[in-house]
């Protein structure tokens, strides 16, 4: 390997392409043009090149070339289109090509080609291509491997790297709206093709309601509506305002409108969950321009457009944001993972809409790791999440839940630094149960498309590893509604005595059946007693339960209130504190002014007595002005 990677070009390979060519991938030198020589081999013929160039030289970093045949072409762009392919999953893909097609045989010429896909490593530097692993052939921009993420060959103009986007799909179209990018919010709309994987941007008209331009945000979500509409709901913005807002754009027109609502909005706030469940949108959680944690629960109803505050019964979900919710059977609104400022969450709770009454159910199987900031769509009973992290770092793992039975597991893992393992992606789901991706933050933003198609497996594995826990006839099976389980048992028991007794006796004994069965009545009732009893304690545990937290609200409120008032004493205090300071500064310049004057005075003093002095001894300046001489001295004084 050391050798070959020390080849530079396409020297070499250019024996290995011509003797996979010869060997029956591509029609040996004299076959003529009878059909021999397909589409497929000839692409075959590239992978296997390609593979073998992944492998002995790795990653292709050579200029793609310009003025070479068309076949250099192919091959360079076969090369180049593996990526990052590890060396010894690429030998191994390469082995296991030239192994299947000796067992099955050149294909035929109306068969299609492999397609032009790139695949994501997964975390251990396998590609994938496992025994586990279903693979198919399918044309052009198909996904050819179940089960594993790989990256479709897009063109056009990518959309900026970002996170805390929204996206949508309405007629084969995924649609981007917003997101972050550097800390700066955006109001871009994009589009992907997802039939020939083709971004373009939608240039947004302005109109009498609403600018081109609309407000910048992130964190939003974005809602398909009557096949021609998006609704993008709440979301960050630089200048939020006080309560949610609901802004529609119209595919037709690219116009923004703001749409009317009535009732009462709830307060704007970002990261939330949106659930289009019939006609209703199921608002929970997030996080407000405060940064204040919600779980709050509202509705829209979008016939009426009237808010609807709902009060749950039950013990709701922490406050959070940057969650996933899925509904299941129209009935049943699931809420997994997300996070508070410091902490991420793996717990599932779940909202019977009829009843509004949350649970929290026993989860089965492989149980995902906390995590915010994930993505989720549904295939069937099987929920997808994808992605997110725990404050240290993404999540690697893509995870199926299914929603009937409440069971989880492991569909695939990349590796820990690829897009797929990224907070603030999106995820949804095309008209070929193809799960897009796109975007999201892991160390850096990305604006990378990738690709999974579930197999029958994943979407089956965690059915038959669990039991029903959903039904859409008798609701969510908590700890303290096991009623009907304990009576099917209970008559289950029933009918195998009944059977026992009929088995061990050869002769009809009536009376004794007759006695077992009124004991096994007798001890169904007492046994129906004792259920009505606690479920009699369950009611009156559940109406405690509820009062503690009445009570523990109105003690939150209380302490709230006082420490309102507590801040505002603080605040008087030291207004005092500074009035105290001021009036000792007066105070001390008042002392000097007194001692100061005192000087005075005492100068003042000494002053008038000697002129008193003065005076008595010249007769005073008056008179020295009047001309009166001063007092002969007579002898007999001397």
């Amino acid at each position: 390997m050391a050798m070959a990677r020390a080849s530079s070009g396409l020297a070499y390979p250019d024996r290995f392409y011509a003797a996979a060519t010869y060997a029956g991938f591509g029609g040996s030198p004299n076959s003529s043009s009878k059909g021999v020589t397909s589409k497929f081999s000839n692409d075959v013929a590239l992978l296997l090149y390609a593979l073998y160039q992944q492998a002995t030289v790795g990653p292709c970093n050579l200029p793609k070339p310009r003025g070479w045949s068309p076949v250099e072409q192919s091959k360079w762009t076969s090369w180049n289109g593996l990526g990052t392919m590890a060396s010894i999953e690429a030998m191994r893909l390469f082995v296991k090509i030239l192994e299947h097609n000796s067992k099955m045989g050149l294909p035929t010429k109306g068969e299609v080609a492999l397609p032009e896909t790139k695949t994501i490593p997964s975390e251990n530097g396998n590609s994938g291509e496992t025994q586990d692993k279903d693979v198919m052939v399918e044309g052009l921009g198909s996904v050819g491997v179940y089960d594993q993420w790989v990256a479709p060959p897009v063109s056009g103009p990518r959309p900026k790297p970002r996170y805390e986007h929204a996206a949508a799909v309405v007629d084969d179209k995924m649609y981007i709206f917003g997101g972050n990018h550097n800390g700066r919010y955006l109001n871009d709309l994009q589009t992907l093709d997802l039939r020939n994987w083709t971004w373009s941007r939608i240039e947004v008209k302005a109109n009498s309601e609403a600018p081109a331009a609309v407000t910048p945000c992130a964190g939003h979500s974005l809602i398909p509506w009557e096949g021609n509409k998006l609704l993008s709901i709440a979301g960050h913005s630089k200048d939020p305002s006080e309560v949610v807002n609901v802004r529609a754009f119209d595919l037709q027109t690219c116009t923004w409108s703001t749409m009317k609502t009535y009732g009462k909005p709830p307060v704007s706030r970002g990261g939330q969950s949106v659930t289009l469940v019939g006609t209703n949108l199921v608002i929970f959680g997030g996080q407000d321009g405060n940064r204040t944690l919600l779980n709050d629960l509202h509705i829209l109803d979008l016939e009426t457009m009237t808010w609807d505050e709902i009060d749950t019964l039950g013990v709701s979900p922490s406050p959070r944001s940057d969650h996933a919710a899925a509904v299941h059977a129209e009935r049943y609104l699931l809420i997994f993972g997300g996070g508070t400022h410091a902490t991420c969450f793996n717990d599932l709770h779940v909202l019977d809409l009829k009843t509004m009454e949350w649970s929290r159910p026993t989860q089965q199987g492989e149980i995902p790791s906390p995590r915010a900031g994930h993505a989720g769509v549904i295939v069937g009973e099987s929920w997808f999440i994808v992605g997110g992290g725990d404050n240290k770092s993404g999540v690697s793992e893509t995870v199926v839940l299914n929603m009937s039975t409440l069971s989880w597991s492991i569909v695939t893992t990349v590796e820990g630094r690829a897009p797929l393992a990224s907070e603030g992606l999106s995820l949804v789901l095309n008209g070929e149960d193809v799960l897009v991706s796109f975007g999201g933050y892991n160390g850096r933003y990305n604006n990378e498309v990738n690709l999974l198609k579930p197999s029958h497996k994943s979407t089956l594995q965690a059915t038959m590893s669990g039991t029903p826990a959903l039904d859409s006839g008798s609701g969510v099976q908590n700890a303290t509604n096991g009623t009907r389980d304990v009576e099917l048992e209970f008559e289950a028991g029933q009918e195998g005595k009944i059977r026992e007794i009929s088995m061990d006796n050869n002769e009809p004994q009536t009376n004794q059946v007759n006695e077992v069965i009124a004991a096994l009545k007798t001890e169904k009732e007492e046994l129906e007693s004792a259920l009505d009893k606690e479920k009699s304690q369950s009611l009156q545990l559940k109406q405690e339960l509820i009062e503690a937290e009445s009570k523990n609200t109105d003690l939150y409120k209380e302490l709230q209130s006082v420490r309102g008032q507590l801040a505002a004493e603080q605040s008087r205090c030291f207004k005092l504190e500074v009035d105290v300071a001021e009036l000792r500064q007066k105070l001390q310049t008042m002392e000097t002014l007194q001692k100061e004057v005192e000087i005075l005075q005492r100068q003042k003093a000494a002053s008038e007595e000697a002129y008193a002095k003065q005076r008595q001894s010249t007769g005073g300046v008056w008179g020295w002005l009047a001309g009166t001489p001063p007092p002969i001295q007579k002898p007999n004084d001397a």
